[in-house]
């Protein structure tokens, strides 16, 4: 059987349909099931897009991510208050995070589709057929928000993360940093960012899985995209934060650490 593994795609359709493109070039419509970790719609330009597309893939499984959280209960990655009135600077960038949510809240209310994201559970768990027990979640086993997994993280801390998570092979999202290593008899694998990737280079990011009754193998892919048009749409759509997200097109908030070495 064959799995696409996909995360993070933040209303970033133009990416979205560069990834499934790929996909079906490269393997020509052959896909079992998808595995959909989280953070869909926010905080891109093309929430409905992004929505009528990962709704409309055969066969998809989908975790919660952090940001399905907020647009469906009101919470916020905010600082506090005494933060906010000190720091100038942050106060606005807060302020910028409610100004976007809103936006994709209100979108997702006028597609209806906050009843999906309230219904995602935080993880899901299934057995490939060699028996691997899987883990699905964003960020880390229980949880949608936090550090997730970054190679520079010490191992320590990544197994703290893995403690108790009862699975042979553990997916997740988060940190938009593509990730394929074993820790503690665990093998995690991240797929990166659809729609909003840190690495370098800023291609899209997915991974696919390959799996029978002799075991699985795990396949990282990166496909460019052309920014200047999701930028475009940004603008076009009037979005609130229109200026950040270009500042993650043009890779102004791009990692400084390389490219990663699943993809080389």
């Amino acid at each position: 059987m064959r799995i696409v593994i996909l995360s993070d795609i933040h209303g970033n359709c133009v990416a979205l349909d560069a990834v499934l493109a790929d996909i079906g070039s490269r393997y020509h419509g052959a896909v079992d099931e998808y595995w959909v970790l989280g953070d869909l719609a926010a905080a891109g330009a093309q929430p409905l897009e992004v929505m009528e597309r990962v709704l409309g893939l055969a066969n998809a499984r989908f975790v919660r991510g952090n940001s399905e959280r907020y647009l469906t209960t009101g919470a916020r990655p905010l600082a506090t208050p005494l933060e906010e009135v000190t720091d100038l600077a942050l106060l606005r960038d807060c302020i910028g995070i409610l100004e976007s949510f809103a936006w994709t809240a209100g979108a997702m209310a006028a597609g209806g589709h906050l009843p999906f994201m309230l219904r995602l559970p935080l993880e899901e768990r299934l057995t490939l057929p060699n028996g691997s027990r899987v883990l699905l979640a964003h960020a880390s086993p229980g949880r949608d928000d936090g550090k997730g997994f970054v190679p520079w993280y010490e191992d320590r801390e990544m197994s703290a993360r893995l403690k108790g998570c009862e699975a042979d092979l553990v997916c997740v999202g988060h940190t938009h940093w593509p990730q394929n290593f074993h820790l503690d008899g665990v093998h995690v694998v991240n797929p990166g960012s659809v729609g909003n990737p840190l690495i370098p280079s800023l291609r899209a990011t997915y991974a696919a899985l390959e799996a029978d009754e002799d075991g699985y193998r795990v396949e990282h892919r990166a496909v460019p995209y052309d920014r200047g048009l999701a930028e475009r749409k940004a603008r076009e759509a009037q979005h609130p934060q229109a200026d950040f997200i270009a500042s993650f097109l043009r890779g102004e908030r791009a990692r400084s650490w390389g490219e990663p070495e699943v993809l080389r």
